[in-house]
């Protein structure tokens, strides 16, 4: 089993700074990707930031140059640094991973997710 566990989330005011974190664990021999999701009340789920084994990023157009990912392969945990937080941040953040297992299979986990309120 694999097990992931956001925090940071909380209620900050626009233009602030958040600092996410989301912990694997489990039987995990290596992590192919992880990334960052959110999705707000009345949208569809966006995925805002990702990150692959060999440290390649991506972001959507609507967070880049404000959020950042990165990860602690040792950790195997992953961040997500958010500077200048809007209003229209405001969602639930999930992490996302997919991992590859002690047993040589690859399986997709999800976290709970982390609430993240920008007040304006």
């Amino acid at each position: 089993q694999v097990q992931l566990v956001e925090s940071g989330g909380g209620l900050v005011q626009a233009g602030g700074s958040l600092r996410l974190s989301c912990a694997a664990s489990g039987s995990i021999r290596s992590i192919n990707i992880m990334a960052w999701y959110r999705q707000a009340p009345g949208k569809q789920r966006e995925l805002v930031a990702s990150i692959i084994s060999g440290g390649r990023t991506n972001y959507a157009d609507s967070v880049r140059g404000r959020f950042i990912i990165s990860s602690d392969n040792a950790k195997n945990t992953v961040y997500l640094q958010i500077y200048s937080l809007k209003p229209e941040d405001t969602a639930v953040y999930l992490c996302y991973a997919n991992i590859k297992t002690i047993g040589g299979t690859s399986i997709s986990a999800w976290g709970q997710g982390t609430q993240v309120t920008v007040s304006s």
